[in-house]
């Protein structure tokens, strides 16, 4: 049986950062990554559309952990130890420059994932870090102060295991035979299946939007993105995350209020679109957008006022005016079922927050047994969260390995 100081189970962003970091703190350790694929870091390089989504641009820790429907509280502490500003420092330590989007969102300027998979596969060969790939994890107990792991094709023992195997439920499983709790998984970022004459054609179309799911108490603003199954964009999918068990309970069939002049109200909407029947009465009202709004969008608003396409502003009557107030204001769509969220596949689930050292991300039940990434019950709301949890409870984590973990062979 092959013997190591310690072994990281997933090979994904939070597998590789604390297998780097535990090697850095202490050179002398002996350390692999087991990875039940064919390749390492797919969530890598799906990320962000291909280029990665490294972090977000928000510095200040009570504000960061806002963008965690669960992990908020529990997060507090670690990004006081490491958070956006370091993680930034140690990609451009290694040669990994980040750039700044309009919308806070973090990535490589080579606009590629493959140049922080490449770094990483780099960091492991300089620090004789092993890969080992197609070892999918049968199970693991403790042996005399020792972990004896037993994959498909191999066993081992090591001093410290690491599980950073995200949303498995096999892995989960495990964890329950051993007395840790876990939280059923429910999908986290989703959009949202709506078939409706008022957006249909208009897939690619996006507008700023306030939108709020009714009965739920579950509102949101920000980008709205019309797709050719329903809507998307990081409005919605805040709405998914921070509503994913709410929405999972409702087996994603609900009615959503969507307003397309965020922080105008009804009453403020009709006045204004009185004022514009004297401003353009001579104009057709579908000619000209208003509000800032997409022209196509807008056509397909005022078609659902039950106002026809040559009718002249002039000639509105007051059911119209009323009409194309509430469409543009408090319009209600059917959502009808959930899409996936490109291939960034995030659960809400996982292990209980309750058992788990946050200092250290060591479990409270087993000695020398530590979570990173989505195992765990975290989750964020899309721009690079996600990630930012990975890099924090790894580096963390590898500091608590790293620093005592000596080699017993």
């Amino acid at each position: 049986m092959e013997q190591f100081d310690i072994i990281i189970v997933g090979g994904g962003a939070a597998g590789f950062f604390t297998a780097i970091n535990a090697a850095e703190n202490n050179p002398e350790l002996k350390i692999m990554i087991l990875e039940r694929g064919k390749e390492v870091l797919t969530k890598v390089r799906v990320s962000g559309g291909g280029r990665c989504n490294v972090t977000h641009a928000e510095f200040i820790p009570s504000e960061l952990v806002k963008r965690y429907p669960r992990g908020e509280k529990e997060l507090r502490g670690p990004f006081h130890k490491f958070m956006t500003g370091d993680t930034i420092a140690w990609f451009e330590s290694r040669g990994i420059e980040l750039k700044t989007e309009e919308d806070g969102r973090m990535f490589p300027v080579s606009n590629s994932s493959q140049t922080i998979i490449d770094c990483f596969k780099s960091e492991c060969t300089k620090l004789n870090i092993e890969v080992r790939k197609g070892q999918s994890l049968n199970t693991f107990h403790r042996n005399e102060g020792f972990w004896d792991v037993f994959t498909n094709k191999d066993s081992f023992r090591t001093k410290k295991l690491m599980l950073a195997t995200g949303s498995n439920s096999k892995v989960w499983n495990l964890l329950k035979k051993i007395g840790h709790e876990i939280v059923p998984a429910v999908p986290s970022l989703f959009t949202f299946n709506i078939k409706d004459k008022r957006i249909e054609g208009l897939a690619g179309i996006a507008s700023d939007a306030e939108a709020a799911i009714i009965d739920e108490n579950l509102e949101s603003s920000g980008p709205l993105l019309i797709t050719h199954w329903g809507m998307s964009g990081p409005g919605i999918l805040k709405l998914s995350a921070w509503g994913a068990r709410q929405l999972n309970g409702l087996n994603y069939n609900f009615k959503i209020q969507v307003n397309w002049i965020p922080g105008s109200s009804f009453h403020e909407i009709l006045e204004e679109i009185k004022e514009l029947k004297f401003s353009f009465s001579k104009q057709q009202v579908s000619t000209r957008p208003q509000f800032e709004l997409p022209k196509r969008l807008w056509q397909n608003i005022v078609s659902a006022s039950k106002i026809k396409q040559e009718t002249k502003w002039a000639d509105l009557n007051k059911d119209q005016l009323k009409n194309l107030s509430k469409e543009l204001t408090s319009a209600i769509f059917t959502v009808n079922g959930k899409s996936t969220f490109k291939e960034e596949f995030v659960t809400a689930g996982g292990i209980d927050l309750k058992e788990v050292d946050f200092k250290t991300f060591e479990s409270k039940l087993h000695k020398n047994l530590y979570f990173a990434g989505e195992i765990l019950n975290i989750d964020a709301i899309t721009g690079g969260f996600n990630f930012q949890n990975a890099w924090t409870g790894g580096f963390l984590a590898a500091k608590a390995m790293g620093s005592n973990a000596r080699s017993q062979n």
